[in-house]
């Protein structure tokens, strides 16, 4: 849910799915090495250029913008109708995406996955069941009219590490919101995540909604990703993924959403409900094997009580590994100092045995003591797996400070975790930590998704400005609503006017059209005949018109025969994709992971 998405695993995939298949990975492409690969192995990769990217992307965003004018037409009543067919169809399928998703990504839990992809279907729609985002709103005593308007074309591109559950929360906002979402999936999972998002498309189309209001990308590539990231008719870009991504999503001159990486410093002190905590702490970080960026990363616990609380987590399934043991983990997690992704996901016991340990086959999680929060230090990393930095502090105020310390090495902006009863404790963590979200008394990792607590429950977790970050909170519908207000004169003198029962959309009469096929495309633009089978893309040689065509908008750069797409705009932005695959792809093939 990410944070800036799922950190340390997303890379310049992200971006635009330009990595291939990556050595030991045999069977899930464009993923990380499998279990067979050696720290250090050369890693070969395939950079895709596709040169049939850009006129799909076109033809992609035509369609979605097609569907997004319909779609903002419908009233309350047929938008309901449509969300609740989608989270329903997804919901139905929750538990089949949730195995596919770790047959093909290799990593998590898929009773795990469950629960999130039932909390980001049906759940997303209860939880914002009382909420009206397509209704005008009337405030006599301001005399200011609000008339809702949709996002429009929302590119949402969605991670590895949850991927189901992101497809089914992204699509659904952009159904409450009335907007089209365009969904570029990371090409290590992008086969469930296709055909999720067709799941969604084809019961919302049933239901009444336009014909590609949900569309996805099969074959990501830096040109493709590249023109829907510039294209005008994408109106906000949505990007959980890794830094990469987040940059590209910014430097694109498009409206972006992006988040930052997490870093979950967790606090227990010496008020705390010791037995509560610990199996607070062990269900949160072996949650779907901690590839949730929510996940705690550094249990920070004060001495007076730590014994105690290593007692109450031994009970619930950590193992304590000794300081030789713990350096070993260490080594294995960070070599050359950058997390290594073999282990995103992977279960304690088997990280144990890579690192030549052995602990009882029921572990859960792994508790690696060290001393000092600094930099140097990799366990005060990030660790996208069951593997949970220890820190013992004399008192509480020591404590906090050591919280910041996590943060400063990564994570700012993110969440922040603590176990107390006392209130002012409580107070002080949650002024003195650069977060914008603190879980008190729960498990982070659905806390501050908003699973378990009453915060919004999101696959998106904003950083705000202290995470350099637009969004300050967690991603929910409203982000992606803007409001026409119509303000009368505050003259007394002028009246208000009667408003009542007045809204300018309505369900739609009849079955929705088609969208509308170019006349001189072959067949009927859904097989073989003019249309990949997948996405439903012009195949090479035949992509759609653009609409302005031949129209000499500058500001799309079309010249004759339409190849030279945003080539004057864009041109910066590709170099900066195409430096940032090749400092990824130099840093795998020197035997970084992470």
């Amino acid at each position: 849910m990410s944070g800036r998405g799922e950190p340390g695993v997303a890379n310049v995939a992200d971006v635009a799915g330009v990595v291939g298949d990556r050595g030991g990975g045999a069977g899930r492409p464009g993923g990380a090495p499998g279990p067979g690969a050696e720290p250090g192995q050369a890693i070969s990769f395939e950079v895709l250029a596709d040169p049939a990217g850009v006129p799909r992307a076109r033809a992609m965003l035509e369609r979605a913008e097609w569907a997004a004018r319909a779609f903002a037409r419908y009233d309350k009543q047929a938008v309901d109708r449509v969300v609740h067919a989608a989270a329903g169809a997804g919901a139905e399928k929750a538990r089949e995406y949730a195995e596919w998703a770790v047959r093909e990504t290799g990593f998590g839990v898929a009773e795990h996955k469950v629960i999130k992809n039932l909390a980001c279907s049906t759940g997303l729609v209860e939880a914002y069941a009382t909420h009206d985002y397509v209704t005008p709103r009337f405030d006599p005593a301001a005399k200011i009219v609000e008339v809702p308007r949709p996002a429009g074309v929302v590119l949402a591109l969605t991670p590895s590490t949850n991927p189901v559950a992101s497809v089914y929360f992204k699509a659904l906002l952009a159904l409450m919101t009335r907007s089209a979402v365009v969904i570029s999936p990371h090409p290590q999972a992008r086969e469930c995540c296709a055909d999720a998002a067709r799941t969604l498309e084809r019961a919302a189309v049933a239901a009444g909604a336009p014909d590609g209001v949900i569309q996805v990308v099969d074959h990501p590539s830096v040109p493709l990703i590249d023109a829907l990231m510039t294209d005008e008719r994408t109106s906000v870009i949505v990007a959980t993924g890794g830094s990469p991504v987040v940059r590209a999503a910014y430097s694109s001159g498009t409206p972006a959403i992006g988040v930052g990486p997490g870093n979950v410093p967790v606090l227990v002190d010496a008020t705390a409900d010791l037995a509560k905590a610990a199996k607070r702490i062990v269900d949160s970080k072996s949650f779907d094997n901690s590839i949730l960026c929510t996940s705690e990363s550094v249990l920070i616990v004060e001495d007076p009580v730590a014994d105690g609380l290593l007692r109450h987590l031994k009970r619930e399934g950590a193992y304590l590994l000794d300081p030789g043991g713990a350096d070993k983990i260490a080594a294995l997690l960070f070599p050359g100092g950058r997390f290594d992704v073999r282990f995103v996901g992977k279960d304690a016991p088997w990280i144990a045995a890579e690192a030549g340990l052995r602990v009882p086959g029921a572990t859960k999680v792994l508790l690696a003591p060290f001393s000092l929060v600094v930099p140097e230090e990799p366990l005060a990393h990030e660790k996208l797996c069951p593997v949970l930095g220890l820190v013992r502090v004399p008192t509480a105020r020591r404590g906090i400070d050591a919280a910041r310390a996590v943060l400063r090495i990564t994570g700012r902006g993110h969440s922040a975790a603590i176990h107390s009863t006392d209130p002012a404790t409580i107070m002080e963590f949650g002024a003195s930590v650069e977060v914008l979200r603190v879980s008190v008394n729960v498990g982070n990792s659905l806390g501050s998704s908003g699973i378990s607590t009453f915060l919004a429950p999101s696959m998106t977790v904003g950083t705000g400005f202290f995470g350099r970050s637009s969004l300050t909170e967690n991603l929910e519908p409203r982000h992606l609503v803007q409001w026409t207000r119509m303000a009368y004169d505050r003259d007394p003198a002028e009246a208000f006017g009667s408003f009542s029962g007045l809204v300018p959309w309505e369900t739609p009469a009849g079955p929705v059209p088609p969208y509308p096929l170019a006349s001189n495309l072959a067949g009927d633009g859904r097989g073989p005949g003019g249309y990949l089978d997948a996405d439903r893309t012009p195949r090479p040689g035949n992509p759609l018109p653009h609409a302005n065509a031949g129209a000499g908008l500058a500001s799309h750069g079309d010249r004759a025969g339409g190849l030279a797409y945003g080539e004057v705009d864009t041109r910066a932005l590709r170099e900066t994709i195409r430096r940032i695959v090749v400092e990824e792809l130099a840093q795998y093939a020197g035997g970084f992971r992470g």
